[in-house]
């Protein structure tokens, strides 16, 4: 059976291997699993052939007999939230989240706003592979309709769960940068609406990215870290291109990691619940735990990927979760990672406990993260697996293969396991000194290399 979804939807090429015969088959496919009850909503980011291909996608579903909701150009997670709230059986929105621009892709969504199980990723791709459908006869086409409420009804319940007052009242001095992407039409008008003197980098939509590269990594937000101090804002912070990420800066202009946020705001969420779960895949830094555990609280890890830490979040009513890319989830809002709702949690926390983003941070425990990549062909990353696992294991040390492979030391650890959206293998390692960190990384990188070489691969 075809491969189409790795571990957050379908993720290709523009042009090869993603050409419009292939989104029309895979919508072909999608529209064989959707229910006919009830609508399928449609809706994108901003890149160059996202509204081409969504129209694509909407067309073949109303052609098979599918009723056709358009959401238009918004944040993923203003996506999710939606559909729910417009009776939606399922949503398909077309981007490839924060990949460089020549890159596009299709997510599935459920009738409750999560990512759909793989099993129904597994019937699309069944469907993919077996003989197209007939279309719909005349008179049983498909209607489209358009919502453009979406911003709207996402903004008002972003609100409702701050003290939009107190945020207010501290005139917050934020720089936001929207790099280009689905942000535009959500994140300026929530500062807006909390009272927030606002610098706005990259403010409007462009699919090429013109003003910074997609994924919001501290290399690629020189701009936000010196407009920062420039002009004397409190803080910065910037999303990727489907916005369901948000990354800090702190008003020297100085980055804060994604697992120093993750921690932050996990502690936060259990001090106010009293207690309660943190759910976080096995790729998190310690220091989360170490913060989680302090505060009365227990972690849950899961495999790597937001779809694996939704579902969790959910079974084990859990209270806040996420990942240290910026991803972060607030259960009493939506189980989806949201920038907009991340930005809008840290003005409220930085309100209530009248600190800066620097003071907010100060105590989370640190540790030294090293992460890496190697080059490694999709077809391959089973055997490499496999030969990495061995590996490690005829040295006598106690692996974890809940995702990858995840050597355990006394105070940090070591993960290796192939992306689910691109051709490389992560090697993630963590230690308490950088000196430490560093070798873990590097015997990770041998390891892989290895593996590789004795499958006749380089890295």
């Amino acid at each position: 059976m075809t491969r189409l979804f790795g571990t957050n939807g379908i993720r290709e090429v523009v042009g090869d291997p993603l050409t419009p015969q292939f989104a029309a088959r895979v919508a072909g496919a999608i529209a064989t699993v959707a229910p006919r009850e009830l609508p399928v909503a449609v809706g994108w980011d901003g890149r160059t052939s996202s509204p081409w291909l969504a129209r694509l996608v909407g067309a073949t579903l109303a052609l098979r007999g599918h009723r056709v909701i358009e959401l238009g150009l918004l944040p993923t997670p203003a996506i999710q939230y939606s559909v729910p709230r417009v009776g939606a059986g399922l949503a398909v929105i077309v981007t490839a989240s924060h990949n460089p621009p020549e890159f596009n892709g299709l997510k599935c969504i459920a009738a409750d706003g999560l990512e759909v199980p793989p099993e129904v990723e597994g019937r699309v791709e069944a469907a993919f592979d077996a003989p197209a459908a007939a279309s719909a006869p005349y008179d049983a086409i498909g209607e489209v309709t358009r919502d453009d409420l979406g911003a709207q009804r996402y903004l008002h319940g972003i609100l409702e769960q701050v003290d939009r007052p107190r945020i207010a009242d501290r005139r917050f001095h934020v720089v936001l940068d929207c790099g280009n992407g689905a942000s535009v039409p959500t994140s300026p008008r929530l500062l807006q609406r909390l009272g927030c003197r606002t610098v706005t980098l990259n403010g409007h939509v462009d699919g090429t990215f013109p003003g910074r590269r997609s994924e919001p990594t501290e290399a690629n937000l020189g701009d936000l870290k010196r407009t920062v101090p420039s002009v004397g804002a409190e803080l910065g912070v910037a999303h990727d291109g489907d916005a369901d990420r948000a990354v800090f800066v702190r008003a020297d202009g100085s980055y804060v990691p994604g697992e120093v946020m993750l921690a932050a705001l996990a502690r936060d969420a259990v001090e106010r619940a009293g207690g309660g779960t943190v759910v976080v895949p096995v790729s998190t830094s310690l220091s989360v735990e170490e913060a989680v555990r302090a505060a009365g609280g227990t972690v849950h890890y899961t495999r790597v990927g937001s779809p694996s830490v939704t579902r969790a979040l959910r079974e084990r009513h859990g209270v806040f979760g996420g990942e240290d890319n910026g991803g972060l989830i607030f259960p009493a809002f939506q189980l989806a990672r949201d920038g907009a709702m991340a930005l809008a949690a840290t003005l409220d926390l930085l309100a209530r406990k009248s600190a800066t983003l620097a003071e907010a941070v100060a105590g989370v425990p640190r540790y030294h993260l090293v992460k890496e990549t190697v080059g490694c062909p999709v077809a391959m990353r089973e055997k490499v697996l496999a030969r990495v696992a061995a590996q490690l294991a005829a040295g006598g040390d106690r692996i974890e293969t809940l995702d990858g492979v995840k050597l355990r030391t006394g105070d940090g650890w070591l993960l290796l396991r192939p992306s689910g959206t691109e051709p490389i293998f992560r090697v993630t390692a963590e230690a308490r000194a950088a000196p430490e960190a560093r070798a873990l990384a590097d015997r990770g990188l041998r390891t892989v290399r290895e593996a590789l070489a004795e499958l006749g691969e380089t890295g």
